[in-house]
């Protein structure tokens, strides 16, 4: 260790650490496992740094390490350490450990049985709705900046997420709506011709349409389309630590980066519905040729079941819906692990979750609308 880097002084009572010099790469200089093991049995140990000349990352590691020891070894650290340097430590401090890999070896022993574990099933199930719960939060508190003009979105963002999410998904919810009203009409076709029914075909696909199958295949596609980019983008600036450049200018990503998405997706979820629904019923219309009725007979049976009541409450599951898949991978993307293979695990996610979401909010919704009859 260089005689002219570290200095002790020893008072009596405590250990007073005196750095000169320079503190670079370029330097040689000792740890702080070295410096402390000069340390004799002294409670309080003094950092001086005033005569530090240069120092770069190689004194921001020494501190980090002389702090960590000291907590350690149950020493008072009284610290005095250049200008910036206090802030690079906050910043380092705030990075959570890297977990180790007890949890996935445990889980690759014992294979399914793993997951079929209903006390660990149980714990991830709890996990899971409490940040979720934090997640929509600072949502909601960012959204509430909106009226007061003090969020920090632009207007502009917002415009290219509802093209990316609206007008670009567009030719694939017509294709897929198209024959999910075929194969509607086609199922309910099979048994309503037993009994010299076939117009009824037109009720089946428009209340199946509108009700059902219209936001639930729509929320499907913008999942594993919108969903799954939002997830990879947000995970790439993980990796590439624009998220953390972000979050040292000031600026919050939940306002910066997820309202945006998740409004934009909130936004053009419904109106992708409409069309959705349009192409459902039109794709019924096709069955219903084949079995002799008429284009009139079908579009006169379909105004006679089409009840504001069908549309609202798909509209309201395409609301709750987009919000859902915005959500869900939003909250993956922000998550994800600072490397390739972190972004793809994201991205999975952000779908199969996604996906769940759905099914469950679904069913929630089909539950109340049973019990208010409507």
């Amino acid at each position: 260790m260089p005689n002219d880097s570290v200095q002790f002084v020893d008072d009596g009572e405590r250990v007073s650490l005196v750095l000169r010099g320079c503190w670079d790469r370029d330097t040689p200089t000792p740890d702080a496992k070295t410096i402390l093991a000069g340390v004799a049995d002294k409670k309080v140990v003094t950092v001086d740094t005033s005569g530090v000349e240069n120092w770069d990352s190689t004194l921001v590691n020494v501190a980090l390490g002389l702090r960590n020891l000291a907590e350690q070894r149950g020493l008072s650290l009284q610290e005095n350490w250049p200008t910036g340097i206090d802030e690079l430590l906050v910043l380092a401090e705030a990075v959570p450990p890297v977990a180790g890999d007890a949890g996935a070896t445990n889980e690759a022993r014992w294979g399914i049985l793993a997951s079929l574990d209903p006390i660990s099933a149980s714990r991830r199930v709890g996990e899971e709705l409490a940040g979720l719960s934090q997640f929509v939060g600072a949502l909601v508190v960012s959204g509430l900046k909106l009226p007061t003009a003090t969020a920090r979105v632009r207007f502009r963002d917002f415009l290219h997420f509802c093209y990316q999410t609206g007008p670009n998904a567009l030719p694939i919810i017509i294709l897929t709506s198209s024959l999910v009203g075929l194969i509607l009409g086609y199922l309910g076709a099979v048994q309503l011709k037993q009994f010299g029914a076939e117009i009824y075909v037109a009720d089946l696909v428009t209340v199946g349409i509108l009700r059902e199958m219209g936001p639930l295949m729509t929320a499907i596609i913008l999942a594993g389309r919108t969903g799954a980019a939002y997830a990879a983008q947000l995970g790439t600036m993980r990796v590439n630590e624009e998220i953390d450049a972000i979050e040292i200018l000031g600026v919050s990503p939940m306002e910066f980066l997820v309202l945006p998405r998740v409004a934009a997706i909130i936004v053009m979820t419904p109106l992708l519905t409409l069309f959705a629904d349009v192409f459902g019923i039109l794709g019924g219309g096709l069955v219903s040729s084949g079995l002799g009725v008429s284009p009139l007979q079908y579009w006169s049976e379909v105004q006679l079941v089409l009840h504001p009541s069908h549309l609202v409450i798909g509209m309201v599951k395409a609301v709750l819906f987009g919000a859902l898949v915005g959500l869900a991978g939003c909250r993956a993307g922000l998550s994800s692990g600072r490397n390739s293979e972190g972004v793809g695990k994201a991205t999975t996610q952000a779908v199969v979750v996604a996906m769940v979401y759905l099914i469950i909010a679904d069913a929630l919704v089909n539950v109340v609308c049973q019990l208010l009859d409507i």
